[in-house]
């Protein structure tokens, strides 16, 4: 079965790291290829070769009795020097993903869309907690939400193009988008945050498909209440679940990204699942992360070459 390792960093990748990776690649095989991964404003490498499946009790080579000894001893290191980096295996391995699906608030944007209308509102601290609570995974998200947008009752509707205006993309969101675009792919968002300001927002940088909550408005103002489905850990599943059947996309060959823990049940069952800046449950879980505010790291994982 194809496997392919990557290493991507913010600063220089020592000679050793790429050596040591190399030679626990050739306990398995000598038939690699490696190579440098182009990315403007990063450091990346990638490693294509073949394994054993990871579901065969055979191993992985003399030294290694399982994927997760084997992942270890090429990761570790990396880890150590504060090095991001994946294995993934099958066809995410020979072409990356299909699909990626991104969380929004902390992930696709720098910020959190609820904080910020709290913060036209005079409420930022308070929603900020509860926000970063549940986020942990330390609170229910669904009352979690029922409590942040109960703060926001009375603000007037145009609230959200101020907030549309102050929005910024986090540094190589929209590369990404560009690039599953360009080999044929699709990019989906899911979001605990709001269609008001999300959709503009999908709408803009042609994005494929979104979720997000909806929150009521009567003449002219914020009820303090959402509307429709709310968009939890298992709704972010459903959707994900639901354009895997509409764009004819395998579970297998879809990437996840998010920061929180509610984004840990679309990550599970992804192909690949990246831990964005995650909270520690999220990092611990993910299957890769990436450590550092660059999105389009996530396509020198999946050994995407970017020239511009």
């Amino acid at each position: 079965m194809l496997h392919r390792f990557s290493l991507v960093a913010p600063h220089p990748i020592p000679a050793s790291l790429c050596h040591h990776v190399s030679q626990t690649i050739e306990d398995l095989t000598s038939d690699y290829d490696a190579r440098p991964v182009m990315t403007v404003g990063l450091h990346a490498h990638t490693w294509l070769f073949e394994g054993p499946d990871p579901d065969d009790a055979g191993g992985y080579g003399s030294r290694y009795s399982t994927r997760a000894d084997f992942n270890e001893e090429l990761r570790g290191p990396a880890m150590a020097l504060a090095i991001d980096s994946a294995l993934m295996t099958g066809k995410m391995a020979e072409a990356g993903p299909a699909a990626i699906v991104t969380d929004v608030d902390s992930t696709f944007i720098t910020t959190e869309a609820i904080e910020m209308l709290a913060a036209h509102a005079g409420v930022e601290e308070e929603v900020r907690a509860v926000t970063e609570a549940a986020m942990r995974g330390e609170l229910d998200f669904s009352q979690s939400l029922a409590h942040r947008v109960a703060m926001l009752a009375g603000m007037p509707e145009s609230v959200f193009g101020h907030v549309l205006a102050e929005v910024r993309l986090t540094p190589g969101a929209r590369r990404l988008v560009e690039e599953i675009h360009a080999r044929g792919g699709r990019f989906g968002l899911v979001s605990g945050g709001f269609t008001e300001v999300v959709g503009p927002l999908a709408e803009r940088e042609g994005i494929d498909r979104f979720v997000a909550n909806g929150l009521s408005v009567e003449s002219g103002a914020l009820t303090g209440r959402t509307y429709g489905t709310v968009i939890d850990a298992a709704a972010k599943v459903a959707a994900v679940e639901t354009w895997e059947r509409e764009w004819g996309i395998d579970a297998d060959m879809v990437l996840c990204v998010g920061d929180g823990a509610n984004d840990l049940p679309m990550m599970r069952r992804a192909g690949l699942g990246v831990a964005f800046q995650g909270k520690p449950v999220v990092r611990e879980e993910a299957d890769c992360a990436v450590s550092f505010p660059r999105l389009d790291a996530v396509a020198a994982l999946v050994g995407w070459d970017i020239h511009a």
